[in-house]
């Protein structure tokens, strides 16, 4: 999982914390469910208040989670970040939040149990093409949007002229035909172009293209390499007026294949991802590409080198306390040594939130080891519940 979505809560020196974490269930169909809606955000302002957060906090948290009417569009619950007085995130959950959830004032926002409510959750731009040009949007779920669309991220208008083909086979027409491919062939590179530049600038993790079934596989054929491997075909929806109109059963078709290949995509990449993280984790040639346990993964942190965090939810190394600053790279397993670091006055910390804070800063990625990925890969995988796919190996050994 990127976690562009929570750089608000780290990308503000303004803003150094305390945090307010609060997971909220959403999802009350019953006519009482405005009163237990205040009632449940009243407990989580008194909760938030007995652990020393400030009224202005306590206050913005209420008001945020009493705002917006029970039962309103898809999200059956909400993960809420605030500190001085002000809401910075307010994320949609897809499944109600467990019950011993409780809200959290800490130094860090609490986000780890947002991993495991959101799962993985690749983008993906969507492409709609015909032999003229194409529409590309990006879908994701973490705006839960009430039924499935996405942004309009980008468009391509090609040669408009010649773009059909004539059955006629004297030389002028061969002619045209031939003037007619060059015309798609041109089109498609211009697609290909602009997926190229939308995934860099959006990120997103997969394409699915859509349309016309020629020039859908003339754009895949231009494609970068890496993109190419991320890019998948449907013969659901195009880009003609009414093809996949919003609602109609054209629409639901193309919106599920979409999902499933997000969620192949995710099945794929968790899968890929253990199977490295198994081999990294033992030494070769002297240099280990893996990190496993709380030591080696604040080093790692602290020196930018986590390319994907790994966390399996029941683990008890999420739990163990370390000292932060107000920096990301200001983390250690001693106070002293985060004084040292440049902080006067740091702070203990969960693990698992301090470790998703730097990962997202650096740009990394955090993947969520499910318990079907510990009967396969062994249990104790990653030890601690904490592991790390490093961005370049390092000498040493296991630790």
């Amino acid at each position: 999982m990127r976690l562009g979505h929570l750089q608000p809560l780290y990308e503000r020196p303004d803003l150094p914390g305390p945090w307010a974490s609060v997971y909220f269930a959403t999802s009350h169909p019953d006519e009482s469910a405005a009163q237990e809606r205040e009632r449940a955000a009243r407990e989580a302002g008194r909760r938030l208040a007995g652990q020393g957060a400030d009224r202005a906090t306590c206050r913005a948290v209420y008001e945020r989670l009493t705002s917006a009417p029970p039962g309103a569009g898809p999200a059956a619950g909400r993960a809420v970040f605030a500190t001085a007085g002000e809401v910075v995130v307010d994320t949609p959950l897809p499944t109600p939040p467990p019950m011993g959830e409780a809200p959290c004032w800490s130094a860090l926002p609490h986000v780890g149990p947002l991993l495991e409510l959101t799962g993985e959750d690749p983008s993906c731009l969507v492409a709609y093409i015909d032999r003229t040009g194409a529409d590309v949007e990006l879908r994701n779920g973490h705006g839960l949007r009430d039924g499935h669309g996405g942004d309009r991220v980008g468009s391509v208008h090609g040669r408009q002229w010649p773009v059909h083909r004539t059955a006629g086979a004297d030389w002028s027409e061969r002619h045209f035909q031939l003037k007619t491919e060059n015309a798609w062939e041109h089109n498609a590179a211009l697609i290909a172009d602009e997926l190229r530049a939308c995934q860099e600038e959006t990120r997103a993790d997969l394409v699915v293209l859509a349309g016309d079934p020629r020039e859908r596989r003339a754009v895949r054929d231009q494609l970068p390499k890496e993109l190419r491997s991320a890019a998948v075909e449907t013969a659901r929806g195009g880009r003609a007026p009414g093809s996949a109109s919003p609602g109609t059963h054209a629409a639901r078709l193309l919106d599920q294949e979409v999902d499933d290949a997000r969620a192949r995509h995710a099945q794929e990449r968790g899968e890929a991802a253990m199977e490295r993280f198994r081999a990294g984790r033992m030494p070769s040639d002297g240099r280990v590409e893996a990190a496993e346990g709380v030591p080696a993964l604040v080093d790692a942190a602290r020196e930018h080198r986590i390319g994907s965090l790994l966390i399996r939810p029941d683990g008890p190394d999420l739990y163990r306390e370390v000292w932060v600053g107000t920096e990301p790279d200001q983390l250690a397993l001693r106070r002293t040594d985060v004084q040292y670091l440049g902080d006067a006055r740091p702070s203990p910390a969960r693990a698992d939130d301090e470790l998703i804070r730097s990962v997202a800063v650096a740009g990394a990625e955090v993947l969520t080891v499910s318990s079907a990925d510990g009967e396969r890969y062994g249990a104790d995988i990653p030890v601690g519940g904490l592991g790390a796919l490093l961005r370049w190996p390092y000498e040493g050994g296991a630790d």
